[in-house]
């Protein structure tokens, strides 16, 4: 693909010749009566709303969310938030030369790097039912899964080999934690870290963009780890019934909440020090996301960020911005 800017790096009234990701799409009226095309469109850099006023029956009849459109527009700003004004749109064709590849962003960690790493984590756990159990789960498909799939559609980690990533920064925060709290079961929490969002597995689909399956909408990661960890400890001679019950509450209350669609809040000294621990790796990262998103907008405060309930204050030189940019994604 012809090297075209990031979005991100455009400013208000920048005329758009891009190829990009179609997120969503969806015919609208005004209270005018006027149709018109709303969507939402990605490059690896971030997602941008857009608007297409006339002549686009015809996309609207053939495209789908996850096709690759060029676009013709101009970059316009909406309640104060960017938006694209789209003058011409199509498909993309064989001879574009074009991938979904190119629209979705990765890890800036190399990948075999993470591998290494997760498999080390594994190999020091002593405890054999634990050590059985991951060997048994993160195996096949699901390991190919495990080591691909973001860790969340759009809030935190949302790029290719996100999942990973976040949790090897939350196995690296619980093991400092052991390391200062003796009272701790190590390899009860870093199997505990290790497996608490492998759920996203099967919740979320990200081979053509990030989106939730139908199990993930109507099941939720947390419920789809509990159901298969507790199917893979049946398969396992002897399983320690009162070590299952742990992992097993530390999976289900890991988002430290009721509110925050955990089945149950905490009740162990593992199980408070994963949540703080996921809190700390998703939060920081988001906010990283959220910085680098805003990178060429004017003044030293982001948008309002409705699940951060904040805007965020950063400073505004290009040396700090790409130095967020470079520890996210490629």
């Amino acid at each position: 693909m012809t090297e075209q800017k990031e979005l991100n790096e455009l400013k208000t009234g920048d005329e758009i010749n891009h190829f990009l990701l179609l997120n969503k799409i969806e015919l609208k009226t005004t209270r005018n009566n006027k149709e018109y095309l709303s969507l939402e469109l990605r490059d690896k850099s971030m997602v941008i709303p857009a608007k297409m006023w006339d002549d686009f029956n015809s996309l609207a009849n053939s495209a789908k969310e996850g096709s690759i459109v060029k676009i013709k527009g101009t970059l316009e700003e909406f309640n104060n938030q960017p938006q694209i004004r789209i003058t011409k749109i199509r498909l993309s064709q064989d001879s574009d030369n074009v991938s979904h590849e190119d629209f979705l962003p990765k890890s800036s960690r190399p990948l075999n790097d993470m591998v290494t790493e997760l498999k080390n984590r594994i190999e020091v756990i002593q405890n054999e039912h634990l050590k059985s159990l991951l060997n048994q789960i993160l195996a096949g498909d699901t390991f190919e899964k495990y080591i691909s799939v973001p860790a969340g559609k759009s809030w935190h980690h949302s790029y290719l080999h996100g999942l990973l990533e976040h949790t090897l920064e939350i196995v690296k925060i619980c093991d400092l934690m052991c390391s200062i709290h003796s009272e701790l079961n190590r390899d009860l929490l870093i199997t505990g870290a290790l497996l608490h969002d492998f759920g996203k597995t099967e919740e979320l689909s990200y081979e053509t963009g990030f989106d939730y399956t139908d199990e993930g909408r109507l099941l939720g990661h947390i419920v789809i780890a509990a159901l298969k960890i507790d199917e893979a400890i049946d398969n396992i001679n002897d399983f320690p019934k009162d070590l299952k019950t742990q992992l097993i509450h530390l999976i289900l209350s890991h988002q430290g909440k009721l509110e925050y669609a955990s089945p149950v809040e905490p009740k162990t000294l593992e199980a408070i020090v994963l949540y703080h621990a996921d809190e700390l790796s998703a939060k920081t990262n988001a906010y990283k996301l959220a910085i680098h998103s805003e990178q060429n907008k004017e003044g030293n405060w982001t948008k309002f960020l409705q699940l951060a309930g904040t805007a965020l204050y950063t400073k505004r030189n290009n040396n700090s911005n790409n130095e967020i940019k470079n520890t996210l994604f490629d």
